[in-house]
């Protein structure tokens, strides 16, 4: 592949939006074509970015032979049919997190992936982040010791309006697919995935979470305190805890501006980002590398630690009662 890696964007919201306003800004980006479900709205993208190609179905541009990656940043109830399509069509994708519904879809896309020998990674910015990468190898190196405890939360005060997306189980609403991901990837980064899950759950009429607290396990004797609301704004901090140490992370955990590591005996040391900490560039840049490289994974987001997650979400779900519409009868 060329230096210039050329990029179709699949959906027009504010995601979206943010994604190619960073993406831009890379050496060797180009976003040559959106699609959306409407002519109109694609229209209004392509002006906005000066995107030479607007499609108001998915089929052109999955047969745009100029796109070289799809960026999918649809709801998560459409991403395993966008990401399949893709796929199908011989394009790399990148798709917004979570990967899917559930693990069963995240399972389908990543074997069609594989299969045709296709790059695909899902969208999880935090671990394409350079200060939580350094985090994350501080861990690895014993920095902290042997860990025991993390603490993770993401919440939102809302209020959301009973017909807005985050409560419609129709799309995949409720906290867990939007926010709690952040808290359980954050987890599973450092510990892999957990050998139990427990959870609680404020359920909405509609029949999504609102509130959900987990509690997860390891054989190690190392547990996880997750939670994630629409209902109430948290602190969105994260820590973890070993036996020869403590990280702690301030407000912003999945985009840090810095984290302290605290060790007995020690001063204080603070690690502080570099430019930036809140662009999408880090994960776009990390697409373009493994493309132009010929890889069909990434190393900082592997598609079976996006399983691990997919896996473990279901079973939050489970616990807790939440089934979406299109889950109802499938096994």
């Amino acid at each position: 592949m060329s230096r210039t890696v050329r990029w179709g964007i699949l959906a027009t919201g504010g995601i979206a939006e943010r994604f190619t306003t960073d993406l831009l800004t890379l050496d060797g980006a180009e976003v040559v074509a959106v699609a959306s479900r409407t002519e109109a709205s694609a229209k209004t993208f392509a002006d906005r970015f000066g995107i030479p190609r607007a499609y108001g179905e998915w089929a052109g541009l999955f047969a745009d032979e100029d796109v070289d990656v799809v960026y999918v940043a649809t709801p998560h109830h459409a991403h395993r049919e966008a990401a399949g399509l893709a796929l199908e069509a011989g394009k790399p994708v990148l798709c917004e997190k979570a990967l899917t519904l559930n693990a069963r879809e995240a399972e389908e896309l990543v074997t069609l992936a594989r299969d045709r020998g296709l790059f695909l990674m899902e969208a999880m910015w935090m671990y394409c982040n350079p200060l939580v990468r350094r985090l994350a190898e501080l861990v690895r190196d014993g920095a902290v010791g042997e860990v025991r405890t993390v603490q993770a939360d993401f919440g939102l005060a809302g209020p959301f309006a009973a017909d807005h997306r985050l409560r419609d189980p129709a799309v995949g609403g409720g906290a867990l697919l939007d926010l709690g991901v952040y808290p359980v990837s954050f987890a599973q980064l450092l510990l892999g995935e957990p050998d139990s899950v427990q959870a609680h759950a404020l359920i909405s009429p509609e029949g999504v979470d609102l509130n959900t607290g987990m509690l997860l396990g390891w054989d190690s004797g190392a547990s996880a305190l997750l939670s994630c609301s629409l209902v109430a704004d948290t602190p969105l901090t994260a820590a973890v805890t070993g036996t020869l140490g403590r990280i702690e992370v301030p407000r912003g955990f999945f985009f840090p501006e810095r984290f302290t590591l605290h060790r007995d005996g020690r001063e204080p040391e603070e690690f502080l980002a570099g430019d930036d900490p809140h662009s999408f560039r880090h994960e776009a840049a990390e697409v373009m590398r493994c493309l132009r490289a010929g890889a069909t994974e990434s190393p900082l987001v592997p598609l079976d630690g996006s399983l691990a997650v997919m896996r473990t979400l279901d079973a939050v779900r489970e616990r807790v009662g939440v089934r979406y519409p299109s889950e109802r009868g499938a096994h």
